[in-house]
Parts: C-alpha cells; sequence; structure tokens
C-alpha cells in the first residue's frame, strides 16, 4: 500500500477521536492528525505534528462543548 493512503487512513481514524477528555490526549488527537496531514502534503512530520497539536489544543480549549470525547 502506498503510504500516503495509509496516512490518510490514519488521519481519518485519529479525527474521529476529536479532542479527548484531558491536554495528554487532545495533544496526541491534534500531533496524529497533523503528522498524518503533513504525509498527504509532503511536509515535515515534526511541523505538522506541532501544528497539529496546537491547533486541537487551542480548538478544545477554546470550544469544550464542540469536542466529542468517546
Amino acid at each position: 500500500m502506498p503510504v500516503r493512503i495509509i496516512a490518510l487512513g490514519t488521519a481519518l481514524c485519529a479525527s474521529l477521536v476529536a479532542c479527548g477528555e484531558t491536554l495528554g490526549e487532545q495533544a496526541l488527537a491534534g500531533g496524529a492528525i497533523g503528522a498524518g496531514t503533513a504525509v498527504l502534503v509532503s511536509g515535515t512530520l515534526a511541523k505538522g505534528a506541532v501544528i497539529g497539536v496546537a491547533g486541537n489544543l487551542a480548538y478544545c480549549q477554546l470550544n469544550p462543548g464542540k469536542c466529542r470525547s468517546y
């Protein structure tokens, strides 16, 4: 399987967990989604993960009612 298909599947699965209940879960979900997206757009994994963590933490902290946790 091509790496992009695997990365897309991982990013889609990670997006289903959305925020999480703790800061650690929120950071982990954001990092996974960011890294997966970086692979898809031929970016740097580290930069994608950092942007994903920051974005997910910011969104979840500013919009706690909109985050799903399972």
